[in-house]
């Protein structure tokens, strides 16, 4: 009888130790939200190059969860990436703010960072922000210092060859 009662006692431990590894998994992948509030309203905005941002990744103003990306898409109208935003109706920002695609922690997981901005008439339902600044691409980064590297060691080896001819044909003058 003690023996049954400490694996019923073992295998809830381990259940347990499973569905907390599960949720923080869950809530790590941003497909688990639990909100207790969930009164919003929805903003959108266009951006040249969105990287890697995903559906349900957060907004955040001065490092503070204010909302998540309800929506990715296309705008063949602009020819621009279309995100559309839910933010919770306890945080209220101006017309003006303004929109960043930014990168977090180590795994490089990206989200949306909103910058209030000075108007005094806060954003609603259904309006669009403007001033919005795309993500950086770490390889677009790369390959533009790769870029400059080897247009620099170019315009170096070619100078170089130039003053070594100019000094030879100054050497063969009289």
């Amino acid at each position: 009888m003690q023996k049954s009662k400490s694996d019923v006692w073992v295998g809830l431990f381990v259940m347990i130790g499973f569905a907390a590894i599960a949720f923080m998994a869950m809530q790590a992948a941003n497909l688990l939200q639990i909100n207790w509030h969930s009164n919003t309203y929805q903003v959108s905005a266009h951006f040249d190059n969105i990287g890697g941002l995903k559906p349900r990744a957060a907004v955040r103003s001065s490092g503070v969860v204010v909302g998540r990306v309800a929506a990715i898409g296309y705008d063949d109208s602009v020819y621009r990436a279309k995100v559309v935003l839910e933010l919770d109706d306890r945080y209220h920002f101006s017309r003006d703010s303004s929109l960043k695609i930014l990168t977090s922690g180590l795994l490089g997981d990206q989200y949306v960072g909103l910058e209030p901005g000075y108007e005094d008439e806060n954003l609603r339902d259904g309006d669009v922000i403007t001033q919005t600044q795309s993500a950086l691409v770490l390889e677009n980064l790369i390959s533009a210092f790769m870029f400059n590297s080897a247009s620099r060691a170019g315009g170096a080896s070619s100078a170089g060859a130039n003053a070594t001819s100019d000094d030879a044909q100054a050497g063969q003058l009289p």
